[in-house]
């Protein structure tokens, strides 16, 4: 059964109103596909069951649960390839010179869904070790969903998700076996700080020195994007580095951010007043 305008209007208004994220119409099938599983689990007979339990129960459980399936965010390791080179043949060498000082390095990566991101960017830095031994590293991982940061926070990963852009070498160095999953090592572990976090709020306190927000301006509307960019333009060090999704920018969104000249990934930093 295909839920009704009125339903997906109730998806929508629900989804907007707690994450800011637009669902377009022509995602019904979205909508459908990713409820089906809640409903099939609570008993209703199909989705558009589930959405009118949603609409006539005050149970605020319900509500969440819905918008959690519905802005999770499909994600692989070292996804787009290019800005983890970036991250680590220039921004990284960059800011060694640039922090030897207080050799200390902290990292957002915002909307990092089950955690495949923030470890890329673990794996990134353990591979510069030698240059970054004594050094302070820190990387908050943030995301709206309370399921996706209890499963990036235990760090297991199905064989389907470790065959999604992982290299076997980094399998080998940073994983263990468990169960029929794998495991990410505790050293990378506890590189990583999970909190819930939703864009659309205060951003974390910082400064940071690098900005991971991929793959996730898409997903709201023009004047949402404004507001979400000043917010992280004011937690990024004046020379640190925003690195955004393929299909993303700021041009027309904020004129403070200059695009970096570093190859093919999506790179910015904070115009230089001076010019």
């Amino acid at each position: 059964m295909t839920i009704t305008a009125q339903e997906f209007s109730f998806v929508r208004e629900l989804v907007l109103t707690r994450s800011a994220i637009v669902l377009d119409p022509g995602k019904e099938y979205l909508v459908e596909s990713r409820l089906l599983p809640i409903a099939r689990r609570r008993g209703d007979t199909d989705v558009a069951g589930l959405i009118k339990t949603a609409q006539r129960s005050p149970e605020a459980a319900l509500k969440s649960e819905i918008v959690d399936a519905l802005t999770t965010n499909e994600t692989s390791w070292f996804r787009d390839r290019h800005p983890f080179d970036a991250l680590g043949n220039h921004i990284l060498p960059e800011l060694v010179k640039t922090r030897a000082l207080q050799r200390r390095l902290s990292i957002w990566s915002a909307a990092c869904s089950s955690g495949q991101e923030p470890y890329s960017i673990a794996m990134t830095l353990a591979d510069k070790a030698p240059v970054l031994a004594g050094w302070q590293t820190s990387i908050l991982a943030t995301d709206l969903s309370p399921t996706m940061i209890e499963r990036a926070r235990g760090g297991l990963f199905s064989q389907l998700e470790m065959n999604r852009g992982l290299p076997a070498s980094h399998l080998v160095r940073h994983f263990a076996r468990d169960k029929a999953g794998w495991r990410v090592a505790k050293q990378l572990r506890d590189l990583v700080t999970f909190q819930l976090h939703n864009l659309n709020d205060p951003a974390p306190p910082g400064p940071f020195d690098i900005v991971f927000l991929r793959n996730v301006l898409i997903y709201f509307a023009p004047q949402t994007k404004r507001e979400i960019l000043a917010r992280v333009r004011r937690v990024l060090r004046p020379d640190g580095f925003l690195i955004l999704g393929a299909a993303e920018t700021t041009l027309n969104l904020d004129t403070e951010f200059d695009r970096a000249a570093m190859g093919p990934a999506p790179i910015y930093r904070i115009r230089d007043p001076r010019g």
